[in-house]
């Protein structure tokens, strides 16, 4: 029996960065794998293969009418870089019945698992007690009542309540928190399925102590948490940026911390790497991270778990996917945002 072609071009990620070594021999095994290593596949190879691949993995899939018309049995098109490029004619895909997959679910574990780390660090002031330590002025014993406080109860809110907060949600279990959301895209069901009441945006921000911003970057949501919107937010209140700066006035965000009223933990920046000089670094009341949420051994291969398992699906004549997939009401609002480009020029670096 023919092998089904799976072209898979990872560039700019790398093949054990998606891959557990089982995953990747099942891969090998199961399927006729076209290039499947790590840097650019070269044009010719590709271009010799496409009328036979029947997927496509890539980081940045460029699929116009050159690309379909020679990829006459294309039925499915995997993006490995963590949002839905703008590079796809995705109206050519749907008419042809050809599947756009994301990856981005499986970032969902890692994410959230650092999410969870800044919330109990800032709570907590770990890092200002350490910071503290160092110049020795610790606090032996003190509660810190002006900005700490425990995950047992607390108010927590989520912007956006995607697989990454449904993650969060689920390890800070234990800890029995009060939580509201708001995400316009999610179903009532699924609100209800997680046990947490969807409010309006205005109710999230004044009644969270520990504000998780996980939404997806749409066209429509820059810049959702204004000036004026933060500054809704309780004095002291803690705010975890984990999706993309996009989401958030980065301006007024550093403002808010400077003059002490908010603290913030924060993973990702509206221009990437962060320039020396940038102000940002000698804050205080905030946790930096240099986009390192999802960026952990083995913590990113989940991704090629659920590509396996949705190329079992698809050849099986399964419906079902755990990818996320391209729908025609959203991709248009959904394609291109965000920063993928730029962390692809940083992830050459590496």
């Amino acid at each position: 029996m023919t092998k089904p072609t799976v072209i898979i071009d990872p560039d700019w990620r790398r093949m054990d960065e998606l891959f557990s070594p089982a995953a990747k021999a099942a891969l090998f095994d199961i399927y006729n794998v076209v290039w499947g290593r790590d840097g650019p596949v070269p044009d010719g190879v590709l271009y010799d293969a496409l009328p036979d691949a029947e997927v496509l993995i890539s980081a940045t899939p460029l699929i116009d009418a050159e690309v379909l018309g020679r990829a006459t049995r294309l039925k499915a098109i995997i993006e490995v870089s963590g949002a839905f490029p703008d590079t796809i004619d995705y109206a050519a895909c749907a008419a042809r019945g050809i599947e756009v997959l994301s990856c981005a679910p499986g970032f969902r574990q890692s994410v959230a698992e650092m999410g969870l780390a800044m919330a109990l660090a800032g709570a907590r002031g770990l890092i200002t007690e350490h910071e503290a330590f160092r110049s020795g002025g610790e606090n032996w014993l003190s509660d810190n009542e002006a900005t700490d406080f425990t995950l047992f109860g607390a108010k927590v809110g989520f912007v956006g309540f995607g697989q990454i907060a449904q993650e969060l949600m689920r390890l800070m279990a234990p800890f029995a928190p009060r939580v509201v959301a708001y995400d316009p895209w999610l179903a009532p069901e699924v609100a209800q399925a997680h046990g947490i009441t969807l409010v309006s945006l205005e109710d999230v921000l004044t009644q969270s102590r520990c504000l998780f911003v996980a939404a997806v970057p749409t066209a429509e949501n820059h810049h959702l948490l204004d000036a004026a919107k933060l500054a809704l937010m309780p004095r002291n209140a803690l705010v975890i940026l984990i999706s993309r700066a996009h989401l958030v006035d980065f301006d007024a965000l550093a403002s808010e911390v400077a003059s002490g009223r908010l603290r913030a933990a924060v993973d990702v920046f509206p221009s990437e790497p962060l320039e020396a000089d940038d102000p940002v670094r000698k804050l205080g009341n905030i946790i930096l991270s240099p986009h390192r949420a999802a960026a952990v051994a083995g913590g990113r291969q989940l991704i090629g778990d659920m590509i396996l398992d949705d190329l079992v699906a698809l050849f099986g004549g399964n419906a079902s996917r755990r990818l996320g997939r391209a729908e025609a009401s959203k991709i248009g609002a959904l394609a291109g945002v965000g920063d993928a480009s730029k962390v692809a020029e940083m992830a050459k670096t590496r």
